[in-house]
């Protein structure tokens, strides 16, 4: 007897599925993708400027926060040498602002020469001397990474020897300033001289023979000179900031303001004759480094006049046969005596350019707005 027919039902494709992941899942399986614990992008981003942060924290010296400083008293007797003091605690003592002391840290980077008149005392940070004046003491701030140690040196014995000679009769503040501007002069004074003995030979020299590489060191002495008369003429600008200003003249006079004595706002000829007689000096500092600039065009010339003198000999070359053969040696000679007068003046110009003016100019009494010397913030009511 045959086995009885198996009745087959088809059911819809959708159905089946779904009947399968039911069965599925009363098994206790699941579809679903495992899940893992990944940190996402931003948590490692963060973890890694926290450890950055930390590291730079740890890196950090606590002489960051220092300032090395000699202090004289007021006999002029120096009572600590390349000390170190906290900033806060020479803020406090003297009435500072922490932006001032910046202005005075070796560490900042500060090429534009400052001085910044405040209730207590005034701060003096020009070429390689940073100092706080007050009526009784001076305090120097040394210079990280100078190698000019003698320099240091003599300023140091002429302030000592200029801080104990109480015959002049000028107040402590003032003979202190006098031997600041005095070693800054000297400075400005023995480089100058060495780039003047710089350009005075190789100039001898290319009167005898005209190479390129002697043109070479000349373009290089005359962007020595430059940076030099850039740097002098930022000292004159600074002394005469102040000289403009009779409101920072009258608060320099610290001992009379110590002892009470109050002084009328145009009161100041003493300190005023002071500051004008380093102010003229220094202009002619200036004045002499554009003379050399001078020189060096002046050499420019003389090559273009050579060519000239050579052709004015009585000899034949020839040359003279051709119809413009004048006008083509002409055009030579002024073109090769600009080539060699732009190549002495060509850095002077593009920092000119910039901003910085010739000292040249007689009463010079705008401010230039380039320059941040309104540092100092004082209204009439008192001080910031």
């Amino acid at each position: 007897m045959p086995a009885p027919a198996t009745r087959t039902t088809c059911l819809p494709l959708g159905t089946r599925i779904r009947s399968r992941a039911s069965h599925l899942v009363c098994r206790g399986i699941s579809w679903s993708p495992k899940q893992q614990p990944v940190d996402g992008p931003n948590d490692q981003d963060d973890t890694a400027k926290a450890a950055i942060l930390e590291k730079v924290m740890k890196g950090r010296q606590p002489t960051d926060l220092m300032l090395r400083c000699t202090i004289l008293d007021a006999e002029g007797n120096v009572k600590t040498i390349s000390g170190h003091f906290k900033k806060s605690d020479l803020s406090s003592e003297h009435g500072l602002n922490p932006r001032d002391l910046r202005k005075i840290d070796s560490r900042v980077p500060n090429l534009v020469p400052t001085i910044l008149v405040r209730k207590e005392a005034f701060l003096i940070n020009i070429l390689h001397i940073r100092a706080l004046v007050k009526w009784d003491v001076v305090i120097l701030f040394d210079t990280y990474g100078s190698a000019d140690s003698r320099l240091h040196s003599v300023f140091l014995y002429h302030l000592e020897h200029n801080l104990k000679s109480k015959g002049s009769g000028s107040p402590y503040e003032f003979r202190a300033l006098e031997s600041i501007l005095l070693s800054v002069l000297s400075a400005l004074e023995a480089e100058m001289v060495f780039i003047r003995n710089l350009v005075g030979g190789l100039l001898a020299e290319l009167e005898d023979n005209i190479d390129h590489d002697r043109f070479k060191r000349l373009l290089h002495y005359s962007r020595r000179l430059t940076s030099f008369q850039n740097r002098a003429s930022l000292v004159e600008e600074a002394l005469e900031e102040v000289l403009r200003q009779d409101d920072d003249l009258n608060a320099m006079y610290l001992t009379d303001k110590k002892n009470g004595i109050l002084r009328e706002l145009q009161d100041h000829e003493e300190l005023e004759v002071l500051l004008e007689t380093f102010t003229k000096q220094v202009e002619e500092i200036v004045n002499e480094a554009e003379n050399i600039q001078v020189s060096i065009a002046t050499m420019g010339v003389g090559t273009g006049a050579l060519i000239a003198g050579l052709f004015g000999m009585n000899l034949t070359s020839h040359i003279e046969t051709h119809a413009y053969a004048f006008y083509a040696m002409s055009a030579t000679s002024a073109a090769l005596a600009l080539l060699v007068a732009s190549m002495g003046l060509r850095k002077l110009s593009k920092i000119r350019k910039v901003g910085l003016s010739s000292s040249g100019q007689p009463n010079r009494k705008t401010q230039k707005p380039w320059l941040p010397l309104p540092l100092r913030k004082r209204s009439r009511d008192g001080w910031s």
